[in-house]
């Protein structure tokens, strides 16, 4: 069964790590200012040194415009000061100047100029630059649509951890897109991303697991997946978190009382140990 996999380039984006190095001296007192909500004390530090041409104060100037801190927001503003700290090949000025170009806030919608920012962080090293190039080579978004292009920088994304990564390079697997067709190394992929707390992935491994898809067929795995699913979907997302209980309910037509309990019991223990993985990363 074919599951499509919706990723908000928004949320993926914010998702990343977007905090610029900070250096000793202005920039971090203007930093340490504006962790503190002084705003107007930042932006006395930073303005200075964003219009000497410090790539990281151009970037924070460029947020504070995004968010209306300290100054008027303006999308034009910020896109401007993102420029100037992207073509100096700050990472994350070039993630939020491809989000402007993406959404057209401040500069003209243009998904050829944002995969084109978007690459150059992902040619740095950034897996989160990385799964959204591999994304919009899947989409053909401001690219011709390339899926042995899309396979090559999910793949980069995937073995630096990127769940999202991970989870799209499953589903290139899964689907034979710009890969050989392996439901094996399909569920590898969805497994680590499912591990790492992604309710996509966790679905997607619960129908493996249920249709014996890449692995033997285990319906109290595909219930325990199926249940974490649905747990951890966010509340808008109606329509995947009914179709994981859909399946978790059908996994438990054909499964007796005592392995209903075991799924559960499983699905406890593992999405305790993710809560502890991820207070432990924060």
């Amino acid at each position: 069964m074919r599951r499509a996999i919706k990723i908000g380039l928004v949320a993926l984006v914010l998702s990343m790590s977007l905090a610029a190095p900070v250096a000793a001296g202005p920039l971090e007192d203007g930093s340490v200012a504006d962790q503190r909500g002084d705003y107007a004390t930042a932006l006395r530090f930073w303005r200075p040194l964003a219009e000497h041409g410090v790539a990281e104060a151009q970037f924070h100037l460029g947020t504070m415009y995004t968010s209306g801190s300290g100054v008027p927001q303006d999308f034009a503003e910020a896109a401007k000061w993102f420029r100037k700290s992207a073509e100096q090949g700050l990472v994350a000025a070039q993630l939020l100047l491809g989000m402007a170009y993406t959404t057209g806030r401040g500069v003209p919608q243009d998904y050829a100029e944002a995969v084109k920012w978007f690459r150059k962080a992902a040619e740095q090293g950034n897996a989160g630059a990385q799964t959204i190039v591999g994304l919009w080579y899947t989409k053909g978004w401001g690219v011709p649509q390339d899926y042995a292009e899309a396979a090559k920088w999910l793949l980069k994304a995937a073995e630096q951890g990127d769940a999202q990564g991970q989870l799209n390079l499953g589903v290139a697997f899964k689907n034979g897109w710009g890969v050989r067709q392996d439901y094996a190394e399909a569920t590898k992929w969805f497994r680590k991303a499912a591990e790492q707390g992604d309710a996509s992935a966790q679905l997607n491994l619960g129908v493996a697991y249920a249709n014996g898809q890449g692995i033997p067929q285990d319906y109290v795995l595909a219930h325990m997946w199926f249940n974490l699913a649905a747990a951890r979907f966010p509340a808008l997302d109606t329509e995947n978190r009914e179709r994981a209980v859909k399946d978790r309910d059908m996994a438990a037509m054909k499964m007796t009382p005592a392995q209903i309990a075991e799924a559960q019991r499983l699905a406890r223990v593992v999405e305790a140990a993710m809560k502890n993985h991820e207070t432990e990363l924060r």
